[in-house]
């Protein structure tokens, strides 16, 4: 890959994580290393023990704690997303991946785990060779603006509204 462009997935729609994984196995397929960074998630999903499959091709790690999803986060929480934007900018200053998936990462910023500006830095920081995703409802502006190729997933009818959880295999 000569350029690497980013990426943003964002709106309330269902498909942002489903087409940023769909994203990595192309690009496993292709011969090129990904890192998935995820932000707000903990556990063994069926993603990721799909993804376990390619450990050559696609490394992941969560910087979650499985507990917060809406709401304040705790200190260990914030704790937990700083960790994560640390590791996420060295991944990427080191430039060692083709692709690399933040995902989560605007919700990580509304949730306050790490801030706009530090997002901003991390697409600035990013080699021109190395695509960057990243993913996650409620993309600012400011992030938007910086993104070669946006994204909206809008939600027309979604089954949670009947009442339907979140399934194994499917969301989760």
């Amino acid at each position: 890959m000569k350029k690497g462009y980013v990426q943003i997935y964002t709106g309330n729609g269902k498909g942002k994580t489903t087409a940023s994984l769909g994203l990595a196995l192309r690009a496993a397929g292709a011969g090129f290393k990904v890192f998935i960074a995820q932000f707000l998630k903990q556990g063994d999903y069926s993603e990721i023990k799909a993804l376990s499959k390619f450990k050559d091709e696609i490394t992941v790690e969560q910087y979650g704690l499985g507990r917060f999803v809406k709401g304040l986060p705790s200190p260990e929480d914030i704790e937990a997303g700083k960790r994560g934007y640390e590791r996420l900018m060295d991944i990427i200053k080191k430039g060692e991946y083709d692709l690399v998936i933040a995902e989560e990462a605007n919700v990580a910023v509304m949730c306050k785990l790490f801030s706009e500006d530090e997002l901003i830095n991390l697409i600035d920081a990013k080699p021109d060779e190395i695509e960057l995703v990243i993913t996650g409802r409620g993309a600012t502006q400011r992030v938007i603006d910086k993104a070669d190729l946006v994204t909206e997933m809008q939600e027309i009818k979604h089954y949670y509204k009947q009442g339907v959880m979140a399934r194994v295999g499917i969301e989760k």
